[in-house]
């Protein structure tokens, strides 16, 4: 699988361990920067990840930073990516089955090296149920904002 990943200056290291370790596990990595700890903005590589993916440049993403908050509203803004923030594999998992995830996002900060791997393992093997689900995405894509009956 071609899996893009990026992060900030935050979650450079966490970046670096990940794409190693995906790499070893015969994936083909699309690295998006950054290339060291100096500070960025998170929306520059949130964006660059997006785009990526939106443009089948790659077929899943990882997107980093310190919370993983800011990186995955960056990353949302595109219309075409279902970003998932989450922290443990069970969140990663149904991002997948139910919402049909392209990217998933975590925080440096707050999560492990071990649990990160844990996390994608579950995103990358975890396949879309389609079904009843698949009409709710494609308003995802697809957003009206018309009132609802109360």
């Amino acid at each position: 699988m071609r899996i893009a990943i990026a992060s900030d200056h935050a979650a450079f290291n966490l970046k670096a361990v990940l794409a190693a370790w995906l790499a070893g596990q015969g994936h083909d990595i699309v690295d998006l920067g950054p290339d060291s700890t100096d500070r960025v903005d998170y929306p520059d590589f949130g964006y660059r990840l997006a785009n990526t993916v939106a443009a089948g440049d790659a077929d899943r993403g990882v997107a980093l930073c310190g919370s993983g908050i800011g990186i995955s509203i960056a990353v949302n803004r595109n219309p075409a990516i279902r970003c998932a923030l989450v922290g443990e594999p069970l969140s990663a998992a149904l991002a997948r089955e139910h919402n049909d995830a392209n990217v998933i996002a975590m925080g440096a900060r707050l999560t492990g090296e071990d649990m990160a791997k844990v996390c994608i393992t579950a995103f990358l093997t975890t396949d879309f149920a389609g079904g009843r689900h698949s009409a709710r995405v494609d308003k995802l894509s697809h957003p009206q904002f018309e009132e609802l009956p109360a």
